[in-house]
């Protein structure tokens, strides 16, 4: 299976090219486009009991389709929000996913919801992860582009939890406040994970929470009247 990702990093589309008889899981509605011999199987990943933990608490569709080559030919697939696509081999390991952020993966990638408690608790994202295990290739998504940050055994680096897209199962990490009182309420911040490492982290330079606190105030008011939104639309 090999892949390409073009248009990077505001609007990367995924190219996956499929050899005769392999197959891409795809998370629903990622799909753009595919040649013709491709099938689409869509089905609940690992159950209706998975497929349902996903969809409460990881916020993922509860189904995934299945992308098969009848005869060579590829799939496109491309995020909801303007980002980046990246790329990551799993061997025999774990991969923890902010919700949202998985795009694709190998059929044989295990896609679970992941309770870790307190810590877990990014600010509207909840208290739960996705995690990703097993051998073969996954693909993340993102709003705005993706970095990586290569954490030395012992090395602390603090992210803003809306900033967070995935992080290897070898990081130890905590989610506290940002400094004080007087910083976490007013400073924009909110909640920061600190991660230890070894191992790595995947940020986004966009944060879907930031962009709707912008957003939400300056939506047209349903009330109607003379009053001014701000926004006019002509037909």
């Amino acid at each position: 299976m090999e892949h390409e990702i073009e248009h990077r990093p505001s609007y990367a589309l995924l190219t996956v090219e499929l050899g005769q008889s392999e197959e891409i899981q795809a998370e629903a509605g990622a799909m753009v486009s595919h040649t013709d011999g491709i099938t689409i199987e869509t089905g609940a990943q690992g159950g209706i009991v998975d497929s349902l933990k996903r969809k409460a608490f990881g916020g993922e569709s509860f189904f995934m389709n299945t992308f098969s080559a009848e005869r060579p030919g590829h799939v496109t697939l491309a995020p909801p929000l303007p980002g980046d696509v990246v790329d990551k081999d799993l061997e025999d390991e774990r991969l923890l996913v902010q919700s949202g952020s998985f795009l694709a993966a190998d059929p044989g990638i295990d896609i679970d919801t992941k309770f870790g408690g307190g810590r877990t608790f990014f600010g509207g994202e909840g208290l739960f992860l996705l995690e990703l295990s097993g051998t073969g290739r996954t693909f993340l998504s993102s709003y705005g582009a993706i970095e990586r940050v290569d954490l030395d055994p012992g090395e602390t680096y603090t992210v803003d939890t809306g900033h967070i897209v995935a992080f290897e199962g070898s990081t130890t990490f905590d989610v506290s406040k940002v400094g004080g009182l007087k910083s976490t309420l007013f400073s924009g911040e909110g909640l920061v994970c600190e991660f230890q490492g070894e191992g790595r982290v995947w940020l986004q330079t966009r944060s879907t929470d930031a962009f709707l606190s912008w957003l939400i105030p300056n939506l047209p008011s349903n009330g109607g009247g003379d009053q001014d939104s701000g926004f006019s639309v002509d037909f």
